[in-house]
């Protein structure tokens, strides 16, 4: 089976401009637009939902000790904040 092109955000800008029919250049506005406004929410720690496509939201993951691959060294690893995207039924019934 043939690996599947990954899609990046000039892909996205040029599907978004022929759907919409946009211009390219406020494609590219909307689509940075929709990111900062899900990166802005999430740095206040609100979850954005957009149903039913799917939840962007932040987990918390504690510190742990892990090993570092190239040497084999125990290596403590700080606890932090992380961005986790949970796909909804359209979504997923999608795929």
């Amino acid at each position: 089976m043939a690996k599947a092109k990954t899609w990046g955000k000039q892909d996205m800008i040029n599907y978004i401009a022929d759907k919409a029919k946009l211009s390219k250049r406020d494609a590219e506005k909307a689509l940075n637009t929709f990111i900062e406004g899900v990166r802005y929410n999430l740095k206040q720690g609100r979850p954005v939902r957009l149903i039913p496509f799917g939840e962007f939201s932040t987990k918390k993951r504690s510190a742990r000790t892990g090993r570092n691959p190239r040497t084999g060294e125990t290596i403590k690893i700080k606890a932090r904040t992380v961005p986790y995207f949970k796909a909804g039924k359209f979504l997923r019934s999608a795929v």
